[in-house]
């Protein structure tokens, strides 16, 4: 017979999703089938015009694998990161927690949520699966997508490395902090006069934040240590499998867009604030920067556009780039993740041309 005071048996981790045949399972096992065999095709032609007499095209496809490669190498461990404090904050962090500051019926969540990037410092290739995990904890859509926007800008690793890059311009550095708190605020405002914000996310995503795995029970809080680590593990390891798939098919995208689009001829174009600070947001959805690195691809056009065009690049980009909105697709609608697109870029781009109307020059 048993101690009274034996601890429980370590249970085995069961991925609390929906069932093996489930539609969700078969679309996700299908993309995933799709996405390796349109990669094997695209890395069989590209060795094959790696080996092309055109220099032209020979060139390309070099630049093109450098930026590909780095986008992906740049982009794995802060999503690794992510993965692993999602599983945390599922196992660790008391549901009741979560419901007493950022809960559905707490719209003041959504103030706090702009600023928990202080908290969780971490770059926009890890908020997703952060987020994900935040919903399925029973964060309210409205805040979780504040944290997914402002994350990435409102902490200490890039305001320090903006600081760096602009050789501490701290007009910049707070620019930018509070232009992303304010952009991700207004915006969780506005997901709040949804009747129904919980239809943005996908069904499944949906379901899990109704049944939970069972993390934050009595019965499994009383486990060792180990157990809730390796619970923690396969949360973090079932993210990282579904987002990852996405973030592959986005850098591919966004590195060939990055090859083919010239980044010259600037001067030409800062006559025009409205066109630059365009241009510059474009930019900075095609180019896939991590937040905690744009700042020095910013910084190079200094002398050639306004501050104002330089900050709605590093406003945007952490918030809406190709492979994010890849990303968005393990938890949001398509129709949602088409209105964050729209809503966000516009908030951007006006309170940008607001800037280049009523500030000074600031960099």
């Amino acid at each position: 017979m048993a101690k009274k005071d034996t601890p429980p048996p370590i249970p085995i981790y069961q991925k609390p999703g929906a069932e093996p045949d489930s539609d969700v399972d078969v679309f996700s096992s299908s993309l995933g089938s799709t996405v390796g065999v349109f990669f094997l095709v695209a890395a069989f032609l590209l060795f094959l015009s790696a080996h092309s007499e055109n220099q032209n095209f020979a060139s390309f496809t070099g630049l093109f694998s450098i930026n590909f490669t780095s986008i992906v190498l740049e982009a794995i461990p802060f999503m690794l990161i992510g993965t692993l404090v999602g599983g945390v904050i599922e196992v660790f962090v008391p549901t009741p927690l979560i419901d007493r500051f950022l809960g559905k019926d707490r719209k003041s969540g959504i103030f706090l949520a702009g600023g928990l990037g202080l908290l969780f410092p971490t770059c926009e290739c890890a908020i997703v699966p952060i987020v994900r995990r935040l919903i399925i904890k029973g964060v309210s859509i409205p805040s979780a997508v504040c944290f997914m926007l402002s994350g990435p800008i409102v902490n200490a690793i890039v305001a320090w490395s903006t600081a760096i890059a602009y050789t501490y311009n701290w007009k910049m550095v707070l620019l930018r902090i509070s232009c992303g708190y304010g952009v991700a605020v207004i915006i969780g405002l506005v997901l709040t006069r949804f009747s129904n914000p919980e239809k943005l996310v996908l069904e499944n995503v949906a379901e899990l934040s109704l049944r939970q795995c069972g993390c934050s029970n009595e019965e499994f809080q009383k486990n060792q240590l180990l157990s809730k680590l390796l619970h923690a593990i396969g949360h973090a390891r079932d993210d990282f499998l579904d987002v990852g798939k996405y973030l592959v098919l986005g850098a591919f995208t966004a590195a060939f867009i990055r090859t083919a689009t010239p980044v010259a001829n600037f001067e030409a174009l800062s006559a025009s604030p409205w066109l630059i600070i365009l241009v510059m947001m474009v930019m900075a959805v095609v180019m896939n920067l991590c937040s905690e690195a744009d700042a020095f691809i910013a910084a190079s056009f200094r002398w050639l556009i306004p501050g104002s065009a330089q900050l709605g690049f590093l406003v945007l980009g952490p918030m809406l780039d190709l492979k994010l909105m890849l990303m968005y697709l393990t938890v949001f609608r398509k129709r949602a993740i088409l209105l964050f697109s729209v809503v966000t870029f516009g908030t951007v781009y006006a309170l940008m041309l607001i800037i280049e109307l009523l500030l000074p020059p600031f960099v």
